[in-house]
This record gives structure tokens, C-alpha cells and sequence, in this order.
């Protein structure tokens, strides 16, 4: 089968990227596969990290994906369609993860010719953070589509509630398997320059309002003091109300800030040396971070919104916090830590993620594009 993708690839870095290589390396195994990306994903003014691109201290699959879709320059809308046309796709598959995109990736997608079928993985629907074009986007985006591909009932029924006969497949996240083993954890703590005689809480990703991690600060001061916190990834926006919490917490000695993007060869020592990866959100769809965090077997404490309780089994392979609350999140640690429970759930993920491979989610997509 001839298969197109467009999405975020190389040259351009984060969790879209890493998805769409890892999606692209299964799916060329048995099938003919070309890869588009942005000649400009972001305007530079609107992009609040330090940069989209990989720097030299990244590791990423360099994808040779024709850089060609200006997200924000119309003219480049209607020369990647027909550059995608004259590849004769049989199917397109797009990713969507932001309200920003609706304009852009939906006028390819209208373009796209009658005989190629047009699927989209939706990794978000509704944003965590409202916009005004939000609704307009997304009508127009969804309306170019003959299938889409979820990977949580949050999303799913974001989406069924803005185009009711949508055809779908509801699948699982596949588990993150590009970051390498894990490492023993004392060498993983060496390697941070950290104390081995306490336990590590985990932060990971980038540092955005709706993730929580004042509710984490906040949650940290109830714990004993040998519990302490590992925040790794860049912080998008100010990081000075987090550091105003800090201050008056009296936690500077507590918590051990990593406020730069984690590339690919580091994010193993992070979730290695930790004993639990925290992922507190106000809001969610989804999280990636969860793949990641099962790819090294590392358990997950997360609080109960949107999706993330999907792909973690209270009592089995996590806990679940009842609501975004820093006092009801440190009793979900106490509760980890006094009974000893990282090697019993740590065990049950690792019998579990070889049914989450990315040959098996690669081949549910083709299947399904079969099927519409």
C-alpha cells in the first residue's frame, strides 16, 4: 500500500515528532510510505519554548520527510496537496493535536483526491487551554476526514460530539520503545547528581498550566522529607509562580529542577531513577508521558481527568488520585511508598506493554482504512 503522513517529523522536536517516526518506522516495513512535515510549524512569537528544532544534543530519527506545509501561509496549503496527490496515496493519515492546525492541515486534507482515503490520529480535540477559534477550527479540520483514530474515550467523545457519524477506531497508545533500556536506578541518580538515600518523585514533560505541577509542589510539602522531586523539561511560559510556591514551601532543598528539553538519550535516566512518575493534571486528554513511563516500567500516580485513568489500573499498575488536589495527591504517595508497591506494579506493566507494540497499531490502522 502507498501511504502518505503529514505531521510534526524531523527536524522538528517533542512528543508529535517522536509519535510520527515511531508510527512511520512500523508502518514501512510492508508498505510504501512518504513522509510531509511544516517548513514552518510554529511563527516563531507564538512558540513559547526555547526551539522547535533538534539541537545537536538530541538523538531523534531523522525522517526525511519533505518539509513543504507553512501552517500559517495559505498558498502553501493548496502546493501540499498537490504534492501529496502526485505521490498516488492509497491512504493519508494526519495527526492533530491543536486547534491551530484546524486551517491548515484541514485545507491539505480537503484537497486530498477522491480515491485516497483520509484518516486523522487525533491526540486532541478540545484543547486544555480554550482559544477563541477552537470550534471553527475544528469543524472545518473534522469535515475533510473519512476516519479517525483515538486513543482515549475523552477524545473519542470530544469527537463524537462534534461530528456524530464519525467513523473510528479506538485503540491504546502504543508504548514508547526509543529511549533505550532502563538503567539501575542508584546509577540513574549518580548520573542527576543526587542523593541515593530518598525517594524521587517525577515531573516529566513540558511545563504548561494545565499539568499540575503546583498541585505537585503543593502535594511535596505534606510528605516526609525524604521524598523529594525531579521536575525535567522545558517550561513553557514563566516558571516564577512555581518558584514563588517553592520559596514559601521552604522546598528549594526538596525538589531538583531539569528545566531544559530532555533529549531522547536522557529521558531513561530520569524515569530510571525515579520511584514513581506523578502526572497531576488540572485537565487532560491524554498523556504520552504514559508510554514513556511503561516503556521503563515505572508505575504512575495520576489524577482522575480526562483519559489518563485509561491506561492505568488503579491498584494494579498506578493510583489514582479522585481529583486535582495536592492534599489528596500526597496521600496517594504515602499510601505508594508504605506499602511498598513500585515492584508489584512495576511487574504488571512489564507482562503487559508487549500488547501495545507499534507493528500491532500500525496494522489496526490499515485494517480499519480497509474497513471505510
Amino acid at each position: 500500500m502507498k501511504i502518505s503522513l503529514l505531521s510534526a517529523f524531523y527536524p522538528y522536536r517533542g512528543g508529535i515528532a517522536q509519535f510520527s517516526a515511531m508510527l512511520y518506522r512500523a508502518l514501512e516495513v510492508e508498505n510504501e510510505v512518504k513522509a510531509y512535515t511544516f517548513k514552518r510549524q510554529y511563527p516563531n512569537f507564538l512558540f513559547p519554548g526555547t526551539s522547535q528544532f533538534v539541537t545537536d544534543d538530541d538523538n531523534p530519527d531523522p525522517i526525511q520527510a519533505e518539509r513543504i506545509l507553512d501552517s500559517v501561509n495559505p498558498f502553501s496549503f493548496r502546493s501540499t496537496s498537490v504534492k501529496i496527490n502526485a505521490f498516488e496515496p492509497d491512504l493519508f493519515i494526519g495527526q492533530y493535536w491543536m486547534t491551530f492546525f484546524g486551517p491548515s492541515m484541514g485545507a491539505v486534507h480537503k484537497r486530498i483526491d477522491n480515491n485516497t482515503k483520509r484518516i486523522s490520529i487525533l491526540h486532541n480535540v478540545i484543547p486544555h487551554e480554550k482559544r477563541f477559534f477552537d470550534e471553527s477550527a475544528n469543524n472545518f479540520f473534522l469535515k475533510y476526514n473519512d476516519g479517525f483514530v483515538v486513543m482515549s474515550d475523552t477524545v473519542l467523545k470530544d469527537l463524537l460530539s462534534l461530528k456524530p457519524d464519525a467513523k473510528y477506531l479506538r485503540i491504546d497508545h502504543p508504548v514508547y520503545t526509543q529511549f533505550g533500556a532502563k538503567k539501575n536506578q542508584c546509577d540513574a541518580i549518580e548520573e542527576l547528581g543526587l542523593s541515593k538515600d530518598k525517594k524521587y518523585l517525577l515531573f516529566f514533560g513540558f511545563i504548561r498550566t494545565y499539568k499540575g505541577l503546583d498541585l505537585l509542589i503543593e502535594a511535596l510539602a505534606e510528605l516526609s522529607s525524604d521524598v523529594h522531586l525531579i521536575v525535567a523539561g522545558e517550561i513553557y511560559g514563566s516558571f516564577d509562580k512555581y518558584q514563588q510556591l517553592i520559596n514559601e514551601l521552604n522546598l528549594g532543598e526538596r525538589i531538583h529542577l531539569f528545566n531544559n528539553y530532555i533529549s531522547d538519550d536522557e529521558v531513561g535516566t530520569y524515569f530510571s531513577a525515579a520511584d514513581v512518575c506523578m502526572l497531576t493534571y488540572k485537565g487532560a486528554t491524554q498523556s504520552g508521558i504514559t508510554a514513556i513511563s511503561h516503556h521503563f516500567d515505572l508505575p504512575i500516580i495520576a489524577t482522575d481527568v480526562g483519559g489518563l485513568k485509561e491506561k492505568i489500573r488503579h491498584n494494579e499498575t498506578g493510583l489514582i488520585v479522585k481529583k486535582p488536589n495536592g492534599y489528596l495527591i500526597a496521600n496517594e504517595v504515602k499510601h505508594y511508598f508504605l506499602y511498598d508497591l513500585k515492584q508489584v506494579f512495576s511487574k504488571k506493566i512489564e507482562e503487559e506493554k508487549s500488547d501495545n507494540s507499534w507493528e500491532d497499531f500500525a496494522k489496526s490502522i490499515l485494517d480499519f482504512s480497509k474497513s471505510i
